[in-house]
């Protein structure tokens, strides 16, 4: 966070603590309110300012899982029962997850996201590991682990239905979402939240150049004019905010302490003229739009 301004973003009527994540200047802006110290940081930091709401209109692209429900946690679990049937008595529990780590990065390429992808990491983390024959009664245990994950009920963060109602009826909302199609496109039918959003955007991996790709398909172009009505809002560094940044848009971070490892990495600065915040729930973010 070295190098960066911390302010406090309010609506018209309540203090919302966040943190804007890049240089701001302007005349609106109030004085310094207080101290707030966000999950992820230390000691409080003592730059806060106020912003007024963003105006109707702004294009909104949101990430569904752990963003919108609950979804990292079912896989953890799963993990869990994993390590744990595989018992190995020459690795320690931290090392047979590191393994399956980067059996899963290999898989992620071969096999892209899903739950067949990490059905398959399961399967190759247990025959690499595994002291003994890998029986066909070991493969369809490992396989009910994934299978688990598919039997959960969809589970939405606080306040995301009653927020996306506020959002979508000021502003356009555009899923945006990687993995596999099939299990995404049912997830949110499951989930009940698909009228709330204008468009619907599964793909494969979240980078730069796709992020260049919706947002020019959605009527813009990642100028100067574009990066104050873009944004990506999920809880991904790795997915949703920095590949989101490096394309033109404004990003909000949406803390989530169970995001997935593979998904951990630095938040990069906001480039001139672009914001970066970061909020601590999904439903901070009627306050700001």
């Amino acid at each position: 966070m070295v190098g960066r301004s911390t302010q406090t973003v309010a609506s018209n009527q309540s203090w919302v603590p966040i943190k804007v994540l890049c240089p701001i200047h302007s005349a609106a802006f109030a004085e310094w309110v207080g101290d707030y110290g966000p999950p992820s940081a230390g000691p409080p930091v003592r730059y806060h300012k106020v912003m007024p709401q963003f105006p109707p209109g702004q294009t909104l692209l949101i990430d569904a899982d752990d963003t919108l429900w609950e979804n990292n946690v079912y896989f953890e679990r799963a993990i869990a029962a994993f390590i744990g049937y595989l018992n190995h008595h020459e690795y320690s529990p931290a090392e047979v997850r590191r393994a399956l780590n980067e059996v899963e990065r290999e898989t992620i390429i071969t096999h892209g996201y899903g739950l067949p992808s990490f059905t398959h990491s399961l399967l190759l983390c247990f025959e690499r590991l595994s002291p003994s024959a890998f029986s066909e009664e070991s493969r369809r245990q490992v396989e009910s682990f994934a299978r688990a994950i598919a039997d959960q009920e969809i589970e939405l963060l606080p306040g995301v239905a009653e927020t996306l109602a506020e959002l979508s009826a000021r502003h356009r909302l555009i899923l945006m979402t990687k993995g596999n199609h099939a299990e995404q496109a049912d997830k949110l039918t499951r989930s009940g939240l698909a009228s709330y959003f204008s468009a619907i955007e599964i793909v494969a991996e979240k980078d730069p150049a796709t992020y260049r790709e919706v947002i020019q398909r959605y009527g813009s172009a990642p100028d100067a004019t574009c990066v104050r009505s873009y944004w990506m809002i999920g809880n991904s560094p790795k997915s949703d905010i920095n590949p989101a940044l490096a394309a033109g848009l404004n990003a909000v971070h949406l803390l989530h302490k169970d995001t997935w490892v593979l998904e951990h990495a630095t938040l990069d600065a906001a480039p001139e003229g672009q914001l970066l915040i970061e909020l601590d729930a999904f439903a901070k973010l009627g306050a700001i739009f």
